[in-house]
C-alpha cells in the first residue's frame, strides 16, 4: 500500500485525505497537466491557409472539442468508469487484462500486448515533447537558444536520477504541480474577459459545427486529441494514490485546464499571426515579466510529467514480467518504498529512444505529428478490455452497448485523425510500439511453445533414487543444500531437465534438495511462501507467492525460509562437516539454473521456428535468471539440458558391419 511519511506520521495515500490529493496532483496529472504547452499551438497550425470558416468560430469550435473531449474521454471513461476496474488497487491496461484473462477469450492477450506496447511508445514521446515545449519558451528572450541541446541535457539528468529513487524529491512534486495548475487557471482567467463570448465553447454545437463544416476537421481532431493523452497514464497511476484522491483532484485540475484553454483561445482572437512568428500561445498569455518564471515552472512541470511517465513504464514492465509478456529483468527498489521500482535496462533504453526522437524532430511542432497516434491505439485496447470487464461485472447490457458505441466511435475517429500523421512522424512511434509488441508476442508464445515440449515428471518416481544417492558416498558430495528453480505448477511434479541434471548429467549428491517456484499473484503486494515436504528430510518444494510489485530477490527470501526451517528443526542449522560444525558454521548452499535448452527443429512448424528465433533474441534483452531472481552469482551453477527426450526419427539406423582389430 502506498504510504508517505511526514513529521513521523504515516499517511495511506489510497484513502481520501488532503495529503493524498496533493500527492495525486504531483504524481498523476503531470502528463495531462502539461498539455496546454502545445495543444492550442497545434490547433492553430492545423488550420489550413484559405479556410472559409471565420477564425473566431474555428477557435470556439476547437475549444468546444477540447472541453467535451476532456469530459467524455478523461472524466467519464477514465475517472468515473476505468478507475473502478482496479486489480487489488492497481490500474493500467495490464492490470485490467489480469481482471479479464480468466474469461474464455484467449485472443484478449493480443489486445493487452498491443495496448501495453503502444503505451511504451507514448512514454518515449511524452518526455521529449513536454521538455522541449517548455524550453522553447526561452526563444522569446533569445531566438538562438539551443533548445535541442538543453532538452537533451535535462532528459539525461531525468534518467540518471532514476537509479537513486525519487523519495527525496517526490514530496516537492505535489506543491510544484499545485502552483503549476494555479498558474494555468490564473493566467487563462486574465484573458477570458477580453472576449467573454469565448465561453460559448461549452455548447457542444460549436464542436459539431467545426467537425462538420471545417475542411481540415480531421487534422484539427488530431490536434485536439493531445489534450487528453495523459488519461491512460492517469489510470496507470491508480496504485499510487487511489481512486478517491484522483477523482477529487481531477475536479481542480480540469477547472484549471479549461480556464487556461479558454484564456489562450481568447488571446488568439487578437494575436493569431504571432503563432506563425513562433510565439507559443501558452507563453503569449503571460505578462512579459512572468515569461521567464513561467518557462522555469513549465520546465519543472515537464520534468515531473516525464518522471511520472518513466516510473509508470517501470510498473508496466514489471506487470508484463509477471504475466509472461516480457523476460525477467533485474529490478531495484532504490527508495526503499514498496512499489517504487527502477529497472536499469528499461531506463537506459527509454533514454536512448528519447534522444533519437529529440535529435530527429528538432522542434516540438514537428514532434506533435508523432504524438497521439500510439496512445489512441492504447485507448482503443483499453476500451475493448473495459467492455469485457463490464460484462464480467454484470453491468446492464444497455449501458455496455452504449459505452461500446460511444467510445469505439470516438476513439476510432481520433485514431483516423492521428493516422494521417503517420508519414509526418507518427511512423517513428509506431515502429517502436510495433517492435515492443512483436517482442511481447514472441516471448509469450515462445514460452508456450517451449512449455508444450517440456516434460514434467512425478517426483515420487525418483524418490528411491534420491534416497539411495544420499547414502552413496562413492558419489562426491555436491552440496549440503541444493536448490533448483522450477516453473512446474503442481507440487508433486518437476521438469524432467531437473531430474536430468541431478541424476544423468552429473550425479549431484546433497543432503537436501529444494525445488523453488515463483507463483505470481493477482494481489500486487502478496509476500508469502509455502513448504511441501516431498521426501521427509531430503526433498522440499518451496512456493513463493509474490505480487508483481514485490521484488524477486529469491536469494534473500530463500535464506529467510532456510532460517525458518532451521529454527523449527526441519533441517540442521550447522554444517554437516565435523570441523565446520564445531565452529557453528552454517551449511553450504548451491543453486543450479538450467538456462540453455534445445529443441530439434524437426519438431517445429515454420511459425514456431520464427517465434522461437525472436524469443531467443528477446531473451538477450532480459537478465540472466540468477540476476533476475536476485540470486548471488558466486554460488550458482548454470547448466544446459535437452528440453525433451522425444524420439525424432521413426526409423532406427541400421548397423552395416562390426569390425574388431586384433593387435
Amino acid at each position: 500500500m502506498a504510504e508517505v511519511t511526514e513529521g513521523g506520521h504515516h499517511f495511506d495515500l489510497k484513502k481520501l485525505s488532503f495529503v493524498g490529493v496533493i500527492v495525486s496532483l504531483g504524481i498523476v496529472f503531470g502528463d495531462i497537466g502539461t498539455s496546454p504547452l502545445y495543444v492550442m499551438k497545434a490547433i492553430v497550425n492545423a488550420r489550413k491557409d484559405g479556410a472559409t470558416m471565420p477564425f473566431d468560430e474555428y477557435i470556439e469550435g476547437a475549444l468546444s472539442c477540447i472541453i467535451w473531449t476532456l469530459t467524455l474521454q478523461t472524466t467519464l471513461k477514465y475517472v468515473i468508469i476505468a478507475l473502478r476496474a482496479d486489480n487489488k488497487g492497481e490500474g493500467g491496461i495490464l492490470a485490467l487484462y489480469s481482471l479479464v484473462k480468466k474469461l474464455k477469450k484467449k485472443w484478449l492477450y493480443v489486445v493487452a500486448i498491443i495496448g501495453a506496447s503502444t503505451l511504451v511508445a507514448d512514454s518515449v514521446i511524452t518526455p521529449s515533447l513536454t521538455v522541449m515545449s517548455a524550453i522553447e519558451g526561452l526563444k522569446i528572450y533569445n531566438p538562438e537558444t539551443p533548445v535541442v541541446l538543453i532538452t537533451l541535457v535535462i532528459l539525461f539528468i531525468i534518467f540518471v536520477v532514476q537509479q537513486f529513487g525519487t523519495a527525496s524529491i517526490g514530496k516537492f512534486f505535489g506543491p510544484i504541480m499545485v502552483t503549476w495548475f494555479l498558474v494555468l487557471g490564473i493566467s487563462g482567467s486574465m484573458h477570458i474577459f477580453d472576449h467573454i463570448e469565448i465561453i460559448r465553447a461549452f455548447n457542444p454545437m460549436y464542436a459539431y459545427n467545426l467537425i462538420t463544416h471545417s475542411s481540415s476537421a480531421i487534422v484539427i481532431m488530431g490536434a485536439v486529441f493531445l489534450c487528453t493523452t495523459g488519461a491512460e497514464a492517469l489510470y496507470s497511476d491508480l496504485g499510487h494514490c487511489g481512486a478517491k484522491n484522483i477523482r477529487i483532484s481531477w475536479i481542480f485540475v480540469k477547472l484549471m485546464l479549461i480556464l487556461n484553454y479558454l484564456g489562450q483561445g481568447s488571446w488568439l482572437l487578437d494575436n493569431y499571426h504571432q503563432v506563425h512568428n513562433g510565439v507559443n500561445p501558452f507563453f503569449g498569455i503571460m505578462p512579459e515579466w512572468a515569461v521567464l518564471p513561467s518557462v522555469i515552472l513549465a520546465t519543472a512541470a515537464a520534468i515531473i510529467a516525464s518522471q511520472a511517465v518513466i516510473t509508470g513504464s517501470f510498473t508496466m514492465f514489471s506487470e508484463a514480467m509477471s504475466i509472461s509478456f516480457w523476460p525477467n529483468q533485474h529490478i531495484e527498489y532504490p527508495s526503499g518504498i514498496k512499489g517504487q521500482m527502477y529497472i536499469p535496462r528499461i531506463n537506459w533504453g527509454l533514454m536512448a529512444f528519447c534522444f533519437v526522437v529529440v535529435i530527429f524532430f528538432q522542434k516540438s511542432e514537428s514532434m506533435e505529428a508523432a504524438y497521439g497516434l500510439t496512445i489512441t491505439i492504447t485507448m482503443l485496447m483499453t476500451t475493448i478490455l473495459l467492455l469485457f470487464w463490464l460484462s464480467r461485472t454484470r453491468v446492464n447490457k444497455i449501458f455496455i452497448i452504449g459505452f461500446a458505441i460511444v467510445y469505439l466511435f470516438l476513439e476510432s475517429g481520433f485514431f483516423y485523425a492521428n493516422v494521417i500523421k503517420f508519414v509526418d512522424g507518427g511512423w517513428l512511434t509506431m515502429v517502436l510500439g510495433g517492435f515492443i509488441a512483436v517482442c511481447m508476442y514472441a516471448w509469450y508464445n515462445g514460452r508456450l511453445i517451449k512449455a508444450n515440449f517440456i516434460q514434467y515428471v512425478k517426483i515420487d518416481k525418483y524418490i528411491s533414487i534420491l534416497k539411495d544417492m544420499k547414502l552413496d558416498e562413492t558419489i562426491p558430495k555436491y552440496a549440503t543444500n541444493l536448490a533448483y528453480l522450477s516453473r512446474a505448477k503442481r507440487n508433486d511434479e518437476v521438469e524432467s531437465k531437473i531430474i536430468y541434471s541431478i541424476i544423468k548429467k552429473q550425479p549431484k549428491r546433497a543432503d537436501h534438495y529444494f525445488i523453488l517456484s515463483i507463483v505470481n499473484q493477482e494481489d500486487p503486494y502478496t509476500f508469502k511462501y509455502t513448504v511441501d515436504e516431498i521426501l521427509p528430510g531430503t526433498v522440499y518444494k518451496i512456493n513463493f507467492l509474490l505480487g508483481f510489485k514485490v521484488d524477486r530477490r529469491i536469494n534473500d527470501y530463500f535464506n529467510m525460509v532456510l532460517r525458518d526451517l532451521m529454527a523449527d528443526g526441519t533441517i540442521p542449522s550447522r554444517s554437516s562437516h565435523p570441523s565446520l560444525r564445531a565452529h557453528n558454521i552454517p551449511p553450504d548452499l548451491k543453486y543450479v539454473i538450467i538456462d540453455n535448452t534445445y529443441i530439434n527443429d524437426i519438431l517445429l512448424t515454420v511459425k514456431q521456428k520464427i517465434t522461437l528465433n525472436i524469443y531467443n533474441f528477446v531473451k538477450y534483452i532480459g537478465s540472466d535468471d540468477f540476476k533476475a531472481w536476485g540470486v548471488s552469482s558466486h554460488n550458482v551453477e548454470v547448466e544446459s539440458a535437452p528440453i525433451t527426450e522425444l524420439t525424432v526419427y521413426d526409423n532406427k539406423i541400421e548397423q552395416s558391419g562390426y569390425f574388431r582389430h586384433n593387435s
